[in-house]
């Protein structure tokens, strides 16, 4: 008789409980994940579908902060096939272990520890839940397996000088982990054997040995002083015992993706949300939404085409290097280098300039906006502008450190003097 390969059982927890305040104004009603990205996809959508697209189907997304509107994209847009054991489901904080919010990422497993219980896997993806990437799972846990480690982290290459930005990996012998260090300065790194100008950056992925991480999180909640936090305590707990891998993210191979494109942005800034949205309208983009072998799943308004019309007083309309998404309407306007949202809609000498435009946005006759985000439903009234008076913009709007003007949802636009 043939053998029947038995690969072996998986949870995947998803961490979506951060408050997101690096993102307000778009995290004040909302989830960090929640938050709408590239047109019609939330950022959950991202770790969601490449765990999918490998075949793990036993989700669950730990909540906790303003996750209603999260919630509901969840139960609407990831129906799995619940006759097959396949699930995606949210799991808000239920204080299981005392009158207490999740502490941190540790903490977050640690009190839903049933859950591990009730699904018995043999090992265990924790992924954030607000980053853009293509990853394919399968490899990685492979990867895991054959080091023999209790667990393996995902790292990304990133230059030597930007080491100060991210949880620094120091490869060892094999795959193991010689030295994490959180963002320490470039002075301080040594860049990879092979390329000195690089290092390996945590890209905040995991996957565990189950009974390993078990251990691991009972340990560290008895434990004074910790930060129940699995970057800054699990992690470096288990590489000084010797127990961590590292998985390099460039060795991946993605499916109907070129080699060596390899992606990953955390999008935890204003500043770094705009960049990741630019990275989507380059002619080669960094990041390409269009890959029918890795899809990014989402459910998206039942709304029509969009359409690029004349406009009787302002003549032809005009888009370049732009993403348009159902429902909107360009009408005798001009976009440049933008993103626009379902339902979105830019009317007679309107203009839109590197903005990303939220669901149903509108702007009106003769206004035009640049280097800016505006939230669900922002009205831009006829003739006004935002993005071009700094004093103004600063004033009654949030400007990013790098000068990106963001609306919150439904924001009033004040009139310049």
């Amino acid at each position: 008789m043939l053998e029947v390969a038995v690969r072996p059982k998986v949870l995947s927890m998803v961490l979506a409980g951060g408050e997101g305040k690096r993102l307000s104004p778009l995290t004040l009603d909302r989830a960090k994940p929640a938050v709408p990205f590239g047109g019609h996809y939330r950022l959950i959508d991202f770790p969601l579908s490449n765990l999918v697209n490998g075949g793990y189907r036993k989700i669950v997304v730990l909540t906790q902060y303003k996750s209603h509107s999260l919630d509901v994209h969840i139960s609407r847009t990831w129906r799995l096939s619940a006759s097959l054991g396949n699930y995606v489901t949210s799991v808000p904080a239920q204080m299981r272990r005392g009158p207490q919010w999740f502490l941190g990422s540790a903490d977050a497993i640690y009190q839903n520890l049933n859950i591990i219980e009730d699904e018995k896997p043999d090992y265990i993806f924790v992924f954030g839940a607000d980053h853009i990437y293509r990853i394919d799972p399968r490899q990685m846990l492979d990867h895991h397996i054959a080091s023999g480690a209790g667990v393996t982290v995902s790292a990304i290459r990133v230059a030597r000088e930007e080491s100060d930005q991210f949880g620094v990996i120091e490869p060892g012998e094999g795959s193991r982990i010689a030295a994490f260090r959180e963002k320490p300065p470039p002075s301080e790194v040594e860049g990879l054997a092979e390329a000195p100008d690089q290092v390996l950056a945590s890209m905040g992925n995991y996957v565990f040995t189950t009974d390993v991480l078990v251990g691991m999180l009972h340990e560290n909640a008895a434990t004074e002083g910790t930060r129940h936090d699995i970057g800054g305590d699990l992690i470096p707990m288990m590489v000084a015992r010797g127990m961590a891998s590292v998985y390099d993210f460039t060795h991946n191979v993605i499916p109907g993706q070129t080699p060596g494109s390899h992606y990953w942005r955390d999008v935890g800034t204003l500043d770094s949300y705009f960049d990741a949205h630019m990275d989507l309208i380059r002619d080669f983009p960094a990041f390409d939404l269009y890959n029918a072998e890795w899809p990014i799943y989402t459910l998206g308004r039942n709304l029509p085409p969009a359409k690029i019309v004349n406009d009787g007083t302002h003549g032809s309309s005009s888009v370049r290097r732009s993403l348009l998404s159902n429902g909107v309407v360009v009408s005798g306007a001009k976009v440049r280098e933008s993103v626009l949202s379902p339902g979105v809609r830019v009317l007679g000498g309107g203009r839109a300039d590197h903005s990303v435009l939220l669901d149903d946005v509108v702007i009106c006759e003769g206004a035009k906006v640049r280097n800016a985000v505006l939230d669900k439903n922002v009205v831009v009234p006829p003739g006004a502008r935002i993005g071009y008076n700094p004093e103004h913009d600063a004033a009654h709007y949030t400007v990013s450190e790098k000068g990106v003007v963001v609306l919150a949802k439904g924001q009033e636009v004040v009139p310049e003097p």
